[in-house]
């Protein structure tokens, strides 16, 4: 067992938040159950790169219950829990991850979580971002062949790994988590919905009642932004290039403008497009004087840090820095501009991870065990094992399903047991 981590001090408080998040991720616990004995993933080896926080901890557990060897690093600099590294290294998981991390540190984390000498590389990937796919493609291409199947997280990964299809440097299939109903539509907007708001506060004395906030981007994750904003009696206003995006925002009864327009009455920015340089150091200028920017999109590089980092920048706290823009003018940023949930708080509360995680499971045991079902490109998981994955947690919440009788089954054309909508529904 090896890890590199930055305090080893921190596994028992790193334990404690175990338990926690495990007490609200009803759907993992009961997949370990339901696979008791089985072993799905015998002779799996993973290796997983994704937010090194408790809930994944959870998700860790249960990669292993199945039967997999694992081995793991952040899919971010910024959101490594620290303390949720520590308890995993101490139980003896391979674990390279801490908070901070520089992006020379980043990039060895990825190296040592996909070799261990010459014994051990893994034949799938639990990806986010695509980090380590992309990663392999450049550093180690004549590796590919030795994977089976790599499970996506999120939209932003669909992105690179679209690219890496279309060049030919990726050849086999792969199963985006971000396309099932029970991801894109639970974790991006209910998790975003309660998750931005603890950043802010965490993080910031900055009341949002009565504040105007900008959302630069209404996707799922812009829309939970919004719902959170706007409980707390913040006036909302949407920036999009997306017409049906914007006209969605419009019957919410947001404002719909452009950035520029924004830039000059508001008090707060979120920025969720999934692009990059989406508010840059010319959009800077024309906010007020200590306007407050944070991002809720994976990566680091929607607002355009590079540039602000050439300025003059002082620490508030932790997690938020003041930059001076010269003319008695400053702007503040969250997180570095890292995803504020994870950077700034303990990101998702863990019911709504669970669903997500749930999903990243049945995909590694869909590929592991049926990757010739799987053609070499972006691939969903059937509407089947989505349902599956709501029905695991809806006695946590103490719901119970109606059922349809045979008569009604056979006049909507489904199974008594499900799929109830075709795999174009998307709720």
């Amino acid at each position: 067992m090896e890890y590199e981590i930055k305090d080893l001090t921190l596994a028992q408080y790193g334990e404690s938040m175990l338990k926690l998040a495990r007490e609200e991720m009803p759907g993992l616990l009961s997949i370990i159950q339901d696979y008791a004995g089985v072993n799905p993933l015998a002779g799996a080896r993973i290796a997983g790169c994704l937010h090194m926080t408790s809930q994944t901890a959870l998700l860790m557990e249960t990669l292993v219950a199945l039967g997999a060897q694992i081995r793991w690093c952040s899919s971010n600099r910024y959101s490594t829990q620290d303390n949720a590294a520590a308890a995993m290294a101490k139980k003896g998981y391979n674990v390279f991850a801490w908070h901070g991390e520089t992006e020379q540190e980043f990039e060895a984390c990825k190296t040592r979580t996909l070799f261990d000498g010459d014994e051990w590389f893994p034949n799938m990937l639990l990806d986010d971002g695509a980090e380590l796919s992309r990663f392999i493609c450049r550093h180690y291409p004549h590796k590919i062949g030795a994977l089976r199947g790599i499970s996506e997280e999120t939209t932003s990964g669909v992105v690179e790994l679209n690219q890496l299809y279309r060049s030919g440097l990726l050849t086999v299939p792969s199963i985006v988590i971000n396309n099932s109903i029970t991801k894109t539509k639970f974790d991006n907007i209910y998790g975003c919905k309660e998750s931005l708001i603890d950043a802010i506060k965490f993080s910031t004395d900055f009341m949002i009642a009565g504040k105007t906030a900008t959302i630069v981007g209404y996707g799922d994750v812009g829309k939970g932004c919004a719902k959170a904003l706007s409980s707390m009696g913040a006036h909302i206003q949407i920036v999009e290039v997306d017409p049906i995006s914007a006209l969605q925002a419009c019957m919410e009864g947001y404002r719909v403008r452009t950035l520029s327009d924004c830039c000059r009455n508001s008090h707060l920015f979120v920025t969720a497009t999934g692009n990059i340089n989406v508010i840059t150091l010319a959009d800077i200028r024309q906010m007020k004087d200590k306007v407050l920017l944070c991002n809720m999109g994976n990566f680091n590089n929607e607002i355009d840090m590079t540039t602000l980092d050439t300025l003059e920048c002082t620490a508030l706290g932790q997690n938020i820095a003041e930059y001076n823009l010269g003319g008695n003018k400053t702007v503040r940023v969250l997180g570095h501009g890292a995803p504020a949930n994870l950077s700034c708080a303990k990101g998702h509360p863990s019911f709504v991870m669970s669903t997500s995680f749930c999903n990243q499971v049945f995909a590694q045991i869909e590929l592991w065990n049926n990757a010739s079902r799987y053609p070499a490109r972006v691939n969903s998981l059937p509407r089947s094992l989505d349902e599956r994955v709501a029905s695991l947690h809806l006695s946590h919440l103490g719901a119970e399903l109606h059922r349809l009788s045979e008569e009604q089954a056979l006049y909507m054309g489904v199974s008594i047991n499900g799929p109830f909508k075709p795999e174009s529904y998307r709720y």
